[in-house]
């Protein structure tokens, strides 16, 4: 089987030895699922495991094992470290309203975070494919979206001359073209074909665009802020590169931007993002306002 073909002979071996019913096979779908992970995507796993286990005695429903890949992803096995931290909502921290206003009170606003800017886009002209190509260099997968329903994942060359018309990104590369919904469901935009971080995203419930700016900009004195892009109604969305960043280090991270009222369901990688020099949907520009592309190694 050409998808077993590039396994690591441990592996492979772990995986043509399934056990038999009443020894343990849903642990063992658990097992080499959090192991595959790493070499296939989801729903090469499901198919696979599925072949393995047709003949062990019982019958193992699809359900089963869409479970135990889903279920496997947050300890998936890659090069020593884990694919994903996701604490519980109640484990995000609570607003720090003191500390908010101490780094807003007099603090820098949305000017003076367009003049701190490295690079600055001044002219008319939307400059989209110029960002992503810096951001995303090579032609990796990219998952983009007209709207949260009308989305696909194809190379970065697939995408060129369209992006300036897109509301939405993943802050991403895709590991594949597909994967599976928490349903079962193949779909091209799932957390489980999401790759491995490489920005953070970060945007504020509440304030003024003048405090979102000032909180950014002290949020850069402790990870790098590649992008400030303005939503086209009324908050910013800071990108902070976190790529080869151990997972928990990213989230200490952004439970000290969740303290300062950063909205923390967006922690999850899959999340859609405001293309930067995007079209929102009511035809307003996703302005950049702060770009550094130079803190992030190409």
């Amino acid at each position: 089987m050409k998808a077993t073909a590039q396994l690591p002979d441990w592996l492979a071996a772990l995986l043509f030895a399934p056990p038999r019913a009443g020894e343990g096979v849903h642990a063992w779908l658990f097992r080499v699922a959090r192991q595959l992970h790493f070499h296939l995507p989801a729903g090469e796993i499901v198919r696979l495991l599925e072949s393995r286990v047709a003949e062990c005695g019982r019958r193992v429903p699809h359900s089963e094992i869409v479970q135990a890949v889903q279920n496997s992803l947050p300890c998936a096995w890659t090069l020593g470290t884990r694919v994903q931290y996701r604490p519980s909502q109640s484990q995000w921290p609570v607003v720090n309203q003191k500390r908010v206003r101490e780094i807003i009170a007099d603090g820098p606003g949305l000017c003076d975070l367009w003049e701190c800017s490295p690079v600055r886009i001044e002219d008319n002209e939307q400059h989209t494919g110029e960002v992503i190509d810096r951001f995303f260099p090579g032609n990796p997968l990219l998952c983009c979206a007209k709207s949260q329903s009308e989305f696909d994942t194809k190379p970065r060359e697939d995408w060129r001359g369209q992006m300036a018309g897109l509301q939405f990104i993943v802050p991403s590369p895709m590991s594949a073209i597909t994967g599976l919904t928490k349903e079962g469901r193949e779909s091209k935009h799932t957390l489980a074909n999401t790759g491995y971080r490489r920005f953070l995203i970060v945007e504020f419930d509440t304030g003024t665009t003048d405090q979102h700016a000032a909180l950014l900009l002290h949020l850069g004195q402790f990870a790098p802020l590649a992008l400030a892009v303005h939503s086209g109604n009324k908050s910013l969305h800071g990108w902070f590169y976190c790529a080869g960043q151990p997972e928990a280090k990213v989230a200490r991270f952004f439970r000290y931007a969740a303290s300062l009222g950063a909205d923390s369901r967006l922690w999850t990688r899959s999340q859609f993002w405001r293309m930067p020099d995007g079209t929102r949907d009511n035809g307003k520009r996703q302005t950049v306002f702060f770009y550094a592309p130079h803190r992030f190694t190409l």
